[in-house]
């Protein structure tokens, strides 16, 4: 998984009048988690722009006085009106010790039920799983190339030996659903091998 580096400095003082202080002064308390104890720092708030605010997912290695920690974003408060990033919880990732992560999922392939003229059901763009940091995916990938109407992609079927999914087996990735258009596929795959049969005679 790609990395995003932060570079900020450890804060002594983690009171009220401090923090409001460096939110002032466009800086963002932090909070890292997961380690022997907590580590409270604060840095600029464009630094989080790349980490936040995209639909992909990155960890993040974080600069302190020369120290180097390696985390993942766990939990960002936002100001209700300015939407502004007000604190942000990091959770210290260790290269023997699985993590807990919600990734993206990237469908590939074409599906012969929405070619067919049926709805196209994306039900859960991102999956938790768990494991190890050097196994974490940028994203999970789904296979809808079998998907006909009516047919649905489990969890189970996107299994990989790397990471394990949080997710019952049972958890629908994507479906394709009928639609007013669709074509029934057995129909559409007679009608494909009438036409071609037809071509064949002509020639």
């Amino acid at each position: 998984m790609k990395s995003i580096t932060i570079k900020g400095s450890k804060r002594e003082s983690v009171g009220k009048v401090a923090t409001k202080a460096l939110r002032n002064a466009g800086m963002v308390p932090c909070v890292i988690y997961g380690g022997d104890k907590p580590v409270h720092f604060s840095a600029e708030e464009k630094l989080f722009k790349k980490l936040v605010y995209t639909p992909n997912v990155y960890t993040a290695m974080i600069e302190l006085d020369g120290q180097k920690l390696s985390a993942i974003l766990q939990d960002i408060q936002f100001h209700p009106v300015t939407d502004r990033i007000l604190h942000i919880d990091f959770y210290q990732l260790f290269d023997d010790k699985e993590v807990a992560m919600n990734i993206p999922v990237k469908l590939t392939g074409t599906s012969p039920g929405v070619l067919n003229g049926g709805s196209l059901r994306f039900t859960n763009r991102k999956l938790k799983i768990k494991a190890i940091p050097s196994k974490l995916p940028d994203y999970v990938t789904a296979d809808i190339s079998e998907l006909k109407i009516g047919s649905k992609l489990f969890v189970t079927q996107i299994f990989n030996d790397d990471y394990t999914f949080l997710h019952p087996d049972n958890t629908v990735v994507v479906q394709v659903r009928t639609s007013r258009n669709a074509v029934d596929d057995e129909v559409a795959e007679d009608a494909e091998v009438a036409e071609e049969a037809t071509e064949a005679a002509a020639e």
